[in-house]
């Protein structure tokens, strides 16, 4: 069949590439893709706004489109799977994301908090406030303990997010982003919650609404700087798996918060056929074992963990994905490459803030230990590629190990360069330094 996925980044490169696996897939439209997409087998790239409905509509019709897959999180807000599900001549065509209301989990972090509230999924205490309620959201701020932890209610690239140690900070920041607009109509409205101490990790479900599949844990590291130091940005590498989530605890994330949220879901009338990412906090008791909180939902499967998640899927997504439509997806076993996944994100010079596009990537092709997914790029008139984005490339390395998975992708990494290119040399010390 003829497959549409939407979406630009790295996720989607990783995403493409395992479509292209499937025997199922006979030619995979990218929408609108990037220079790695471009490159890969069956693929095929679109010049379509994902936010163009009707140009997907006429897309789809056109090359007899049976399946789309979701791949950013705007779509999925702005009611595409919607869209599809009320067309007479869509209806029929496999939509791989959640409905408007059920991509609100992601969409609203207050619509977040809530559902976990009814739906008794454990996180952290909080209250959310408007613009004509910055005293009430300061004085919340005051009996909290630091650091403060405030978060745009929508979308915001996943740059919404602050954890300020000093309270003086923290309230400037809460009349900053209700006030002054810092994150724009995202922070029209601002989630305050406790801080939770612990270890951060993301699990990822594929649910057909009332049956899941559990994907690989995975570990990211949003910030710039090493040591997780400074701004926050779209992520900066991750590893799979993250070895504390051990059986023990993956029953106790099954049983406290997959379980109840697909239950949940249902039982709201929510329709969704997707991707549920679940970040989690893994906080110590006073016995030093670690209990499972969410901190967020996403309604679509992370960036930069896709890129370590998706290539140790060795399942046919495509069966998986068509079973998530039809509502069987209890009927297929998710099988999973039991090495270890290591990923580091090569981003441009000044990211997360301003930056230079159009630096010429070299050396690509002498990367032989790697996969390479690329995030930002394109290709110039003359045929080089080009930094099309902050975030620009991502090598992703498989190992028997952790330690020896990180060390693969560092040592191809010094292979790849263009002006002022940037990298964590960090990515996976934390998990490595725990297991000492």
């Amino acid at each position: 069949m003829n497959i549409l996925l939407l979406g630009s980044g790295g996720r989607e490169h990783a995403i493409a590439c395992k479509i292209a696996e499937s025997e199922l897939c006979t030619t995979l439209f990218v929408a609108p893709g990037n220079a790695g997409t471009a490159r890969e087998r069956k693929c095929r790239n679109v010049d379509v706004n994902p936010m163009d409905f009707e140009a997907l509509r006429h897309l789809v019709k056109e090359h007899d489109v049976r399946m789309v897959v979701v791949g950013p999180e705007a779509p999925l807000v702005g009611g595409v799977a919607d869209f599809f599900a009320s067309e007479n001549d869509l209806r029929h065509v496999m939509v791989i994301g959640p409905s408007q209301a059920g991509a609100q989990l992601e969409g609203s972090k207050d619509f977040a908090k809530g559902f976990m509230l009814r739906h008794g999924v454990p996180t952290a205490a909080y209250r959310t406030f408007g613009a004509k309620e910055v005293e009430e959201g300061i004085a919340f701020l005051r009996t909290l303990k630091p650091p403060y932890v405030l978060k745009a209610d929508g979308l915001a690239a996943g740059k919404g997010v602050l954890i300020v140690d000093n309270l003086k900070e923290a309230e400037q920041d809460l009349r900053e982003m209700l006030v002054e607009g810092k994150f724009g109509e995202a922070s029209a409205r601002v989630v305050v919650e406790e801080f939770l101490k612990g270890v951060e990790l993301s699990v990822f479900v594929l649910t057909d609404g009332k049956h899941y599949k559990i994907l690989p844990t995975a570990k990211d590291y949003k910030r710039i700087g090493e040591g997780d130091t400074g701004l926050n940005t779209g992520g900066m590498g991750s590893v799979s798996p993250v070895h504390f989530a051990d059986k023990a605890f993956m029953q106790k994330v099954e049983e406290r918060i997959v379980v109840p949220t697909v239950k949940g879901l249902h039982a709201e009338g929510i329709r969704y056929k997707g991707f549920i990412f679940v970040g989690l906090m893994a906080v110590p008791d006073e016995n030093g074992v670690m209990n499972p909180y969410v901190i967020e939902y996403n309604a679509r499967m992370g960036d930069p963990e896709t890129e370590c998640v998706f290539p140790r899927i060795k399942s046919d997504v495509v069966e998986l994905f068509q079973h998530t439509w039809q509502g069987t997806l209890q009927q297929v076993t998710l099988d999973v490459d039991p090495r270890a996944a290591a990923c580091v994100m090569m981003v441009s010079g000044g990211y997360p803030e301003h930056y230079e596009k159009g630096k010429t990537i070299e050396g690509l092709e002498q990367v032989k230990g790697c996969k390479v997914f690329h995030a930002g790029t394109a290709l110039g008139a003359d045929g080089k590629l080009l930094t099309a984005g902050g975030r620009v490339l991502c090598l992703t390395a498989l190992a028997d190990s952790m330690p020896t998975a990180l060390l693969t992708a560092y040592q191809e990494l010094e292979n790849v360069s263009w002006e002022g290119c940037y990298y964590r040399r960090d990515i996976g010390q934390d998990l490595l330094k725990m297991l000492v």
